[in-house]
């Protein structure tokens, strides 16, 4: 591609993705994730998920738009908040969902963009490496069992079910904003499970691996919050089957 036909898709980038950061409690990672995306896209709504440790000053100068919660609702409800922001403009092509606390990497957008154009994508699903040195073994280990279970219950191998960056279409955001209720990180299953059961092209896309020691700014909570997602498996299961009876 030449110069000017890159600088013609990162102006369509620019314009046309909107990025959405849901957000509690980042501490300072926050300004950095959202000074990132701002390099790449012109319009970052940031959903302050009820946050309590002063990290939405950081970012109270920067050109984003705030979603504000009062009190914590989790995950989910703070994405499809955004969400359903986002759809608010006419132009949005491409609804792009990325963490607060500075995993995924907004220079990676670019490529990600493409893959949603070329593939005709409805949505596009980070594929991290799960690298040893790098991804606690805890992770590494609960996306495989989940990876696993989906390919049985659902039919349906994808190598990264829990990576929280990720591209909408429009058509595919407005169906998860109008089926899918809010929750907590269960309501990312969700998206999937919907978009397999309704038959919406998901492409998975290799990404940079970011991990801090310890994986210290997760908020997942591993026993409640795996319960929740496997019930959400579980459910749909259970809603297949009755489809077809």
């Amino acid at each position: 591609m030449t110069a000017s036909g890159h600088e013609k898709e990162n102006n369509t980038l620019r314009k046309r993705v909107v990025v959405i950061i849901p957000c509690f409690n980042a501490g300072n990672r926050l300004k950095g994730a959202v000074e990132n995306a701002l390099a790449q896209v012109d319009r970052v709504f940031v959903v302050d998920d009820g946050c309590a440790d002063g990290c939405m000053d950081a970012v109270a100068g920067l050109p984003v738009q705030v979603i504000t919660f009062q009190s914590n609702r989790g995950k989910g409800h703070a994405l499809i908040a955004g969400i359903r922001k986002a759809l608010e403009s006419g132009d949005t092509e491409v609804v792009a969902l990325m963490d607060a606390d500075g995993q995924h990497d907004a220079a990676e957008l670019p490529g990600l963009y493409q893959c949603f154009l070329s593939e005709k994508a409805d949505i596009v699903i980070g594929t991290r490496t799960f690298d040893r040195e790098q991804v606690p073994w805890r992770s590494r280990f609960g996306n495989k069992v989940t990876v696993w279970v989906m390919g049985i219950l659902c039919g349906r191998h994808l190598p990264d079910t829990q990576c929280g960056f990720r591209l909408l279409s429009p058509r595919f955001a407005q169906r998860f904003i109008n089926q899918v209720p809010g929750g907590r990180y269960e309501t990312e299953m969700r998206m999937l499970l919907l978009a397999i059961r309704e038959g919406f092209q998901i492409v998975s896309a290799p990404i940079a691996t970011l991990y801090e020691p310890g994986n210290a700014s997760s908020h997942f909570r591993k026993i409640s919050d795996s319960f929740r997602i496997y019930w959400a498996l579980l459910k749909n299961v259970l809603y297949t089957e009755k489809g077809k009876s």
